[in-house]
């Protein structure tokens, strides 16, 4: 008797259905630049109409992490996909490049092909937020090398910028200023501690429950996309020379803000410049962990740092605020190395 590729748990027509389901939330990224259509073996992206001296590609790559888990929980899987795009959109705009396009790359079990489209969905408009084109992407069944109705989710972006305008840190010096913008909440990082913390099954916690703290539900909470900021960093940096940008990701403040400083020079971080959201509290009550373990974890309310002469910190806060950010000046370089906290 025949064994068929279906017989082992692949099954080629749900991909098709996949890929005719999320058609349109792909071609709704689409612009102008955009070359061909889904379903053949590259995506296609003309950068003929970028006016730069020297055009530098920057690439990006990353994907959600644990917070999957979550989402697997709630059944809730439409925002998933704006983590993905965040995490490498994000990243690259700290080097001043505009994101030009961007590819996931979905591995399940057994497909649910209204589930990948509802993942590409969110994928889609994490791409329309950072103002860039989803041009393709990969769909993977792997029967038995996942569980039940779980899947992984990460993709890449690349973006464009004329070299002259890297932002790289290396202009940075001691007394510059450091301005903070917040986060939504979590966003993609130290999520292996917030399910110690909060749990992650159907009984763990009550976590499809209204918290007064929080003012929402938990699992509502622990699913707030990362905010995606290239539009309010490009804008930004179109009005102010800045110096260096950290994205604060895995590592927290510890590890990210450093890499951008040159060599002999450190920073100091006023913990209360700045409003510290409630789930911080709470995890920090929860943990009992230090403040350097929990700044060396989250982003503890601060998505993105900007370096910037003293004289433009007005400017910076006003062009953020502008664009719908809260800014805050929440430190300052000094001579030295890491992350002081004040």
């Amino acid at each position: 008797m025949a064994i068929s590729y279906k017989d082992s748990g692949v099954d080629v027509e749900r991909g098709y259905k996949a890929v005719e389901l999320m058609k349109k939330h792909v071609q709704s990224t689409f612009d102008q630049n955009v070359l061909g259509d889904i379903g053949s073996f590259g995506g296609f992206y003309s950068i003929a109409g970028e006016k730069m001296k020297e055009p530098v590609l920057v690439a990006g790559t990353d994907g959600v992490g644990t917070k999957l888990k979550y989402a697997f929980l709630s059944n809730r899987h439409d925002t998933i996909g704006i983590d993905a795009v965040a995490m490498c959109v994000n990243d690259i705009v700290c080097q001043g490049a505009k994101p030009l396009f961007f590819l996931d790359y979905f591995a399940t079990g057994r497909l649910s092909p209204e589930t990948v489209a509802t993942v590409v969905s969110g994928v889609a408009e994490g791409c329309r937020q950072a103002g860039c084109a989803l041009i393709g992407g990969e769909t993977a069944e792997m029967p038995g090398f996942y569980p039940d109705g779980e899947y992984d989710l990460a993709g890449f972006a690349v973006g464009i910028v004329d070299k002259a305008e890297v932002i790289n840190g290396k202009t940075i010096k001691e007394g510059d200023a450091l301005v903070g913008i917040a986060s939504s909440g979590i966003h993609s990082n130290g999520y292996s501690l917030v399910r110690r913390l909060f749990g992650d099954s159907d009984n763990s916690h009550d976590l499809d429950r209204y918290d007064d703290r929080l003012k929402d539900n938990v699992l509502n909470v622990l699913l707030t996309p990362t905010k995606i900021y290239v539009r309010s960093v490009l804008s930004l940096i179109s009005k102010v020379k800045v110096k260096g940008i950290a994205h604060i990701t895995g590592g927290g403040f510890i590890e990210n803000i450093p890499r951008i400083f040159p060599e002999g020079i450190g920073c100091e971080i006023d913990r209360k410049s700045y409003p510290l959201p409630e789930i911080f509290k709470i995890m920090k009550e929860k943990s009992e962990a230090s403040d350097e373990q929990l700044y060396n974890t989250f982003n503890m309310g601060i998505g993105m740092v900007f370096c910037v002469d003293q004289k433009d910190v007005a400017k910076t806060i006003e062009s953020l605020e502008a664009s719908g950010e809260k800014a805050y000046l929440i430190g300052k370089t000094v001579k030295g190395k890491g992350v002081s906290l004040k």
